[in-house]
């Protein structure tokens, strides 16, 4: 199973709709996609019409037994999307307690990957859906994954951003066996403002090694495809959105295989 987990420390940057767009675009080509909900916020749960603030079981569940996680638990929280190769490990609004309770508690970094590791043999992908804050809930999204893919808004707020989750994931690669690979993508991208356009020459110009030489561009279809709880993809296969998620995906897929190879 390829993990991939979608983060930045920056809210409102399109971290959910990437999730979302490209866990889609996985299962219309046929793969068994799982897609995991760490944000307390919930988006990626409300997406689906799962309601974070009354769901019974969650992600939160995984979080309960002291860093161990029981056998068949994971299985037992999936929950259905409307797309028949796309399942959901749901966030609730419990998670947000979490960062109260870790500091006296060992162990709780590595959760997720023992709960994907109960799930390896069911799905080709997971793409994991981190909260914007620098916690235990996305230590253990860093931890459990392959490929950190990290979506920007085109404007200078969020390269302020930017610059945090990149010193952040500095500090988790010290402690990982193989440093964590990298991606900024930006996002919501409109080619008519002056902000996105010098937001974009500054991205290329800082981060020529990380940076996806393409964007997101701003997308009403997007917005649509979330009010009707559909993938991207699903909603309108050709729209601007889709296309450079489309175009996204291979690179992502490209850069995947050659490290496997390297």
């Amino acid at each position: 199973m390829k993990v991939w987990a979608v983060a930045n420390q920056k809210g409102g940057v399109g971290k959910t709709t990437t999730s979302i767009a490209l866990a889609g675009l996985l299962a219309d080509a046929g793969k068994r996609v799982l897609i995991v909900d760490l944000d307390p916020h919930g988006s990626m749960t409300s997406y689906f019409r799962h309601d974070p603030d009354s769901i019974e079981h969650s992600t939160y569940d995984l979080f309960l037994h002291g860093g161990q996680v029981p056998e068949g638990l994971p299985a037992r929280l999936l929950l259905e999307t409307g797309h028949e190769r796309l399942s959901l490990l749901p966030s609730s609004t419990a998670l947000a307690t979490l960062e109260r309770q870790s500091p006296g508690q060992s162990g709780l970094g590595l959760v997720i990957s023992k709960s994907l590791a109960q799930l390896w043999g069911q799905f080709d992908h997971a793409i994991i859906d981190s909260p914007p804050l620098l916690g235990v809930l996305m230590v253990n999204a860093l931890a459990a994954s392959q490929q950190l893919v990290i979506p920007v808004q085109t404007e200078f707020l969020a390269v302020k951003g930017l610059e945090r989750m990149v010193n952040t994931l500095a500090m988790i690669n010290r402690s990982r066996r193989q440093p964590l690979a990298y991606h900024i993508v930006p996002t919501l991208f409109d080619r008519r403002t002056q902000a996105s356009l010098s937001t974009l020459r500054l991205l290329q110009s800082n981060y020529p090694e990380h940076l996806w030489q393409a964007y997101v561009p701003i997308d009403t279809r997007l917005r649509d495809a979330s009010r009707a709880g559909v993938t991207p993809s699903r909603h309108d296969a050709n729209s601007r959105g889709v296309i450079a998620y489309r175009a996204l995906l291979k690179h992502l897929l490209m850069q995947q295989t050659a490290a496997q190879v390297a």
